[in-house]
């Protein structure tokens, strides 16, 4: 018998590969947090699967997101980045990648890492909803938008409320899962 899965993956199997295995997995290492950061970032205005499906490229072009990397990222460096046709080649979105290396660099020095820093947002433990069909799923909440303010205060650039919440449902920190789908139980 076939699962039933979120209808916003079927069809694709990157897209379901990465819903079975990624999608709402509570994540609470920096280092994997900075990742889905930078994606959210470049998928603003864009489709999750137009960035999943460059996601192996832009980890060869940012140093497989390393954050300390990047946040050194000289103008030679930033130029090579918009001329390399495997990422998507948006010049305020590369810079930002940069400057909110730097930023993420000091909410750890801050905080002691930058998961403790966003997960006390919501006291450690995932929200869990109860969508019955993913198209019902908000965009944003009033958390979001709380957090969103929070990361622009630190000086980060593309993190309004709707790539805030994104990163929330890819990181774990909200279960939107459909009820119906196999993977909300499991999370």
């Amino acid at each position: 018998m076939k699962k039933h899965r979120c209808g916003w993956c079927e069809g694709d199997d990157l897209y379901e590969a990465y819903h079975d295995t990624e999608w709402g997995v509570p994540v609470f290492d920096d280092a994997t947090l900075f990742e889905f950061l930078i994606l959210e970032t470049f998928q603003a205005g864009l489709s999750w699967i137009t960035v999943l499906r460059k996601r192996e490229n832009f980890r060869k072009a940012f140093d497989n997101f390393d954050y300390k990397k990047i946040a050194n990222y000289q103008q030679d460096k930033i130029d090579n980045l918009l001329q390399n046709a495997g990422i998507i080649r948006n010049k305020l979105k590369v810079n930002a990648t940069v400057n909110n290396a730097q930023a993420f660099i000091k909410v750890q020095e801050e905080f002691g890492s930058f998961s403790k820093y966003i997960w006390n947002f919501i006291d450690g433990k995932p929200i869990i909803n109860s969508i019955k069909n993913y198209r019902d799923a908000p965009g944003n909440t009033p958390l979001s938008d709380t957090i969103s303010k929070d990361l622009k205060k630190r000086g980060f650039k593309f993190v309004g409320s709707t790539v805030v919440y994104a990163h929330m449902q890819a990181t774990g920190m909200v279960n939107d899962h459909e009820v119906g789908c196999f993977r909300y139980k499991e999370l």
